[in-house]
């Protein structure tokens, strides 16, 4: 009898301990041909420990294979749509990669004199000047690491702005539809939060906005589009309430990726503004990084930016770029050296690449794809708004319901038809949110796939709903049981099916 060897392919992966050998390798260092220098004079004996059970013993295929399998339980961008709403998980080109590798940009160590620098420097200035161009704004820092930083940074210089002007005030008014990490942030800068009620088209409701503000209002946070997906109509008008009041007007530009080349918050009245190049400049930041948030601010808020600033000198004839840290009235550094370096080489291979007519293609793009799945899609699932939507559309599941089938259903049956889930239960005033971003990065047969799959599921949750309750049936490891995690503080998996569903592509 021939015994069949192990398929790996509906295997759960083991630990790499656990593919441990006694005396396995995987390279081998030649013979010293010098004495052996004790280890306490390396290295301080209080550094080192005794209590640990040694490292697994492998050789290097079985390492290669184990971290390989294990990356293709993972899903990706490269791997196929990530409709992830509020996200803008969108395609990086690989240009961007092999320019952020080259290695005058990767190799560049954060001390290097500026002399020796002006390459690098010059790649800071052009992408603040670019960032200015495109935001309307004229000054721009790219220090801060990610957008919620971002926001916090630029509370922290509207705060020292306020202060200059005597009075730094203590309310922040924040709409509803703004995105959850604005009260944070507010808070985190030392201000009292105020939520300003959306209108039935999930825009601020201006007469609420004229009660609301007074002589105790710092800033207005609000996001533009808004997490709903809709564009502030009243931009201008909301604006000049704010202003006359005495306060400033900050605009979370996560969802810029639906204004770029088309409009600009500076022409619209906002005094900050923060962006994430991670998302809407397109580097991939999916498992939580690496980002980058920098603010661009108007004429007045400039002198309170992050130091050190990117100034160009002339030195004995010689033009040339340098870092300045002489800004007597900056709130100080926010981040270590310019940032996230890799990042913002990315973004700026991005805009260069695109140009001027590209970038407003990408975004006239992003919004097209967006009512496109809305329009094929409103008729079997509620709309949460009515309106134009822009980058981004929120459908819910009231229709679902009466089958028994939620949100979270739905979602997980979306892993079996091959797609990354989209963001759900979010913004929270849109109750069985599934928010729903394709980006430009999406051709019409990807949405169609999408699309069709989504029909598909609410057709399964009438006529079959147990079926998508107990999703998702072709992954490695089965439904979490939720009931089950919230009793207890380790979680518990019930395992997969290893058959495929009728009607489901086989997501692995």
């Amino acid at each position: 009898m021939i015994k069949k060897a192990s398929v790996h392919v509906n295997q759960n992966e083991g630990l790499i301990f656990e593919r441990s050998r006694p005396g396995r390798v995987g390279y081998k260092l030649p013979a010293l041909d010098v004495e052996a220098a004790p280890i306490d004079s390396l290295i301080d004996p209080k550094l080192l420990r005794d209590d640990i059970a040694g490292l697994p013993e492998v050789s290097e295929i079985d390492v290669v294979r184990h971290f390989t399998r294990l990356s293709t339980w993972n899903y990706a961008v490269d791997y196929g749509m990530y409709p992830l709403g509020s996200c803008t998980m969108k395609y990086n080109p690989k240009l961007n990669e092999r320019v952020a590798r080259m290695e005058g940009f990767a190799a560049s160590h954060p001390y290097t004199p500026d002399e020796l620098a002006q390459g690098n420097l010059e790649l800071l200035k052009e992408l603040e000047d670019a960032l200015a161009e495109i935001t309307g704004l004229p000054t721009v820092s790219l220090q801060p690491a990610a957008g919620a930083q971002g926001e916090m940074t630029g509370l922290m210089v509207i705060r020292k702005c306020l202060e200059a002007r005597g009075n730094a005030r203590k309310l922040a008014l924040i709409p509803d539809s703004a995105h959850g990490t604005n009260p944070a942030s507010a808070a985190v800068c030392g201000y009292q939060v105020k939520t300003i009620k959306s209108n039935l088209n999930g825009a601020i409701d201006l007469e609420n906005l004229r009660r609301a503000v007074n002589e105790d209002v710092a800033v207005l946070m609000l996001t533009n589009p808004s997490t709903l997906g809709m564009f502030e109509e009243n931009i201008e008008e909301v604006c000049r309430i704010v202003h006359e009041a005495g306060g400033l007007v900050y605009m979370d530009g996560a969802n810029m990726n639906a204004l770029v080349g088309v409009t600009r918050p500076g022409d619209m009245g906002v005094d900050v503004i923060h962006l994430n190049l991670h998302k809407t400049f397109s580097t991939p930041h999916g498992g939580g990084g690496p980002g980058a948030g920098p603010i661009a601010v108007t004429k007045e808020l400039e002198p309170f930016l992050p130091f050190p600033r990117v100034v160009a000198e002339t030195d004995k004839g010689r033009r040339g770029l340098r870092l300045d840290y002489d800004r007597p009235q900056s709130i100080g550094r926010v981040r270590a050296f310019c940032g996230n370096y890799s990042v913002l080489v990315r973004a700026l291979c991005y805009i260069l690449t695109l140009g001027p007519d590209g970038l407003r293609e990408a975004t006239e793009t992003a919004v097209l794809n967006a009512n496109y799945i809305a329009h094929h899609l409103k008729d079997i699932y509620d709309v949460a708004f009515e309106g134009q939507p822009m980058h981004e559309v929120i459908l819910n599941d009231k229709r679902q319901q009466k089958f028994g089938v939620h949100t979270l259903d739905i979602a997980k049956r979306l892993i079996d038809y091959g797609f990354h889930p989209m963001t759900i239960y979010f913004p929270l005033v849109a109750p069985g949110a599934m928010m729903i971003e394709p980006t430009e990065s999406e051709g019409r047969e990807e949405l169609d796939l999408f699309i069709d799959a989504m029909k598909s599921i609410a057709i399964e949750a009438e006529q079959n709903p147990e079926l998508v309750k107990s999703a998702p049936h072709n992954t490695r490891i089965g439904r979490l049981d939720e009931a089950a995690a919230a009793r207890k503080p380790a979680l518990r998996w019930k395992p997969a099916k290893t058959s495929s569903t009728s009607g489901a592509s086989n997501s692995e």
